[in-house]
Order: structure tokens, then C-alpha cells, then sequence
């Protein structure tokens, strides 16, 4: 499916409020109206477009899973139906004409037109289940070998977890929840996603962080160190004079996120490591530097 920019749709920013996403929608709403515009088919297709993006932006789930997939990764979870699914037809049309059951029929509904609404058959339940993966299979992506309960019987299935998923994301297997009783297709399972700590990473979004301890004459002096990263060692220089705390940057070695094509980068905090006891030779040579005003 071709990339979606729900927020170019709507005119808004993608740090746009829940408030200036509703506004901005209502307007073009009333602007592509089907009552304001018929026989329209480019008015047409753009109210659809735009009732589809604040379908997804008005959700906070479905919105925060458009932000972190993007619109390729997003559309591999969710159908059109699903994108529709609890969207209130009635609140977003409220005191802007014509019935949320009309307005569904003339767009989606069989027939279409005034009185063409018929209530389609029901979707299956979705099933969540939580799965617990390592920091570095969340970050590289992995492969894993799930076992699950539906419809009484044990199941096992091979699924694929993509690369840069972080705590709470939602992986959707089609068609593994729980029938539907009345004719519809089955429901969905979603693996909701929690990420082990690691020993030596921590994460922002694509961004990763580690931390290297030089000595008190390395960081007054400047020191090549070795820095880990998801692809092994790195080799950095510390400038000579570094303050504790400083972080120095690698560009391109954190984490490439879902639906994007670049990866964040990694940043090795510098600790300054002061020793707790020194020998008679050590505690001298610094007092000698205290002398000198070091």
C-alpha cells in the first residue's frame, strides 16, 4: 500500500493536539460533505480520506501505533475495517448534518446512498497476549516460537519481531482470535510487547546510551577507548579535558525504528572514575598537582 500521511491530510503537524486534530478535520469535513458536494468524485474520495485519517488520529491507540510503525508498518496491522472499528460516526458529525448511519452507508455501506446502511457481519474477537523478548532481540529483531490458547486447543506459531519494537508496541497476527458468531471473520491476536533490561544499553526511541569510565588523568589528558555497540566495538578518542557527564556521539549506531530508514544514534557517557584510596606515591604526586593549582 502506498505511504499515508495521515497528518498532511488533515493539514495539521504531526505534534498537533487532540483538539487542533478534531478542528482541522470538522472544517475539511464540512467542506468535502457529501450534502455540499454531489455527484463529486474527487469530493468524494477526499472526504473519505479525510474521515480515514481522523479515524486513526482521533484513537490514541491507533495513533500511537501510526507514529511508531509509520504508514507501511501501521497498514500491515490494520485493514480498512479495522482502521473503522469504534470510530464514532456520531460524535465527529455532531451538529454538522445528516445521520453518522447515513454517512457510513454512503461511504462504505452496501447500496449506498440515504437508507443504504446495513450492518455487516461482526469481526471475531481480538485476543492480547504479553511477550517478554531480550533488549537486543527487541532492538535487531528476532524470530520466536509462541504458544497460545484458541478456541479450547493449544497453539504454536513462528512469529517475527521486528526490529526497534520497544516496550508496549502491539504485533498483530491475523486471523488467531476467537471466531465470529456471526458469519464475520475471525478475530486478531496482538503480542503486546515487553522489553527485558540490558546490561550495558539503555533507550530512547532509536536512540542508544552506554557509559565508559576513564581515570582522572585520561580525561585531563584525552585516551582512545574502546565503546560497545549493537555491532561490536567501536573505537572513540576522548578529547583531552573532558568534563564528567559529557556525551560523545555516534552517529548511526543506535536503533532503526519501524517504518523508518534511518537509524538513531549512540551516545557513550563519559564518568570520570575517582579512586576511593590511594597508595603513598599516588596520594604525593597529587598533592603535588594540588600545588600547582590541578
Amino acid at each position: 500500500m502506498a505511504q499515508v500521511d495521515y497528518y498532511k491530510t488533515l493539514g495539521v503537524e504531526k505534534g498537533a493536539s487532540a483538539d487542533d486534530i478534531k478542528k482541522a478535520f470538522r472544517k475539511l469535513a464540512v467542506k468535502y460533505h457529501p450534502d455540499r458536494n454531489p455527484d463529486n468524485k474527487a469530493a468524494e474520495d477526499k472526504f473519505k480520506e479525510i474521515n480515514e485519517a481522523y479515524a486513526v488520529l482521533s484513537d490514541p491507540e491507533k495513533k500511537q501505533q501510526y507514529d511508531t510503525f509509520g504508514s507501511s508498518g501501521f497498514h500491515k496491522q490494520y485493514s480498512k475495517e479495522d482502521i473503522f472499528r469504534g470510530f464514532d460516526f456520531g460524535n465527529a458529525y455532531k451538529d454538522m448534518g445528516g445521520g453518522a448511519e447515513d454517512i457510513f452507508s454512503r461511504m462504505f455501506g452496501r447500496g449506498g446512498g440515504r437508507g443504504g446502511f446495513r450492518s455487516a457481519p461482526q469481526r471475531g474477537v481480538d485476543h492480547e497476549m504479553e511477550l517478554t523478548v531480550s533488549f537486543r532481540d527487541a532492538a535487531q529483531g528476532a524470530e520466536k516460537q509462541i504458544a497460545f490458547r484458541r478456541n479450547g486447543q493449544r497453539e504454536e506459531l513462528k512469529v517475527r519481531i521486528p526490529a526497534g519494537v520497544d516496550n508496549g508496541s502491539k504485533i498483530r497476527i491475523t486471523g488467531k482470535g476467537a471466531p465470529s458468531d456471526s458469519g464475520g471473520p475471525t478475530g486478531d491476536l496482538f503480542l503486546i510487547i515487553h522489553v527485558l533490561p540490558d546490561s550495558v544499553f539503555s533507550r530512547d526511541g532509536g536512540d542508544l546510551f552506554v557509559e565508559r569510565s576513564i581515570s582522572f588523568s585520561a580525561a585531563c589528558l584525552g585516551v582512545s577507548l574502546d565503546v560497545p555497540t549493537l555491532e561490536g566495538d567501536k573505537r572513540i578518542k576522548v578529547p583531552a579535558g573532558i568534563q564528567p557527564g559529557t556525551k560523545i556521539r555516534l552517529k548511526g549506531c543506535g536503533i532503526k525504528l519501524p517504518g523508518s530508514n534511518a537509524k538513531g544514534d549512540l551516545y557513550a557517557k563519559i564518568v570520570v572514575h575517582i579512586p576511593e584510596t590511594l597508595n603513598d606515591e599516588q596520594k604525593k604526586l597529587v598533592e603535588e598537582l594540588a600545588s600547582k593549582g590541578l
